[in-house]
């Protein structure tokens, strides 16, 4: 697949909820769990618009808890594709919690996740590329590759034994 590259913004993604007790730990704020299973399906949706094809996420990296999402407050995420590679896409995702009353908003959760592109036979499928259109994008974007470096050499490091056990 050749498609031409696409601007960051068309992959936007935005969810927003509401934190009621059922997800909600000992300390009345949200289970750090769930808010990754939100954060993944959010990614899931930016990364699936971006190359319109099915999708599967292969990394969760520099997931930064930063603020507590409390019970009655609403919390949005935002992600988008910053980066591709070949068959991979870089995922941003940014939630940030509301006071519904005094309509104060902060900064909770940032994240990055990659996901690869699967074409019909299941296997890894080339996508578009991405190109930034903002400041705040152009950031993300140009410093991307420096992500992908580090993830590359994680993943060097952590599954290069050749017995078969974990280090």
């Amino acid at each position: 697949m050749n498609a031409p590259s696409r601007p960051i913004s068309a992959s936007r993604s935005v969810l927003t909820e509401m934190l009621f007790p059922g997800d909600t730990n000992y300390h009345g704020t949200m289970f750090g769990g769930t808010l990754m299973q939100y954060i993944d399906k959010i990614a899931t949706i930016a990364a699936m618009r971006h190359c319109h094809m099915p999708v599967v996420t292969v990394s969760q990296d520099s997931l930064d808890f930063l603020s507590p999402i409390r019970v009655g407050e609403a919390f949005e995420l935002e992600a988008c594709v910053t980066w591709t590679h070949r068959s991979s896409m870089e995922i941003y995702c940014v939630v940030r919690a509301e006071d519904l009353f005094t309509g104060d908003r902060r900064l909770t959760v940032t994240a990055f996740s990659t996901f690869v592109a699967l074409g019909p036979d299941g296997k890894s499928a080339p996508v578009p590329g991405v190109y930034p259109e903002t400041e705040e994008e152009r950031l993300l974007h140009e410093s991307a590759p420096a992500r992908y470096e580090q993830r590359q050499l994680r993943r060097g490091q952590r599954y290069s034994s050749t017995d078969g056990r974990d280090k």
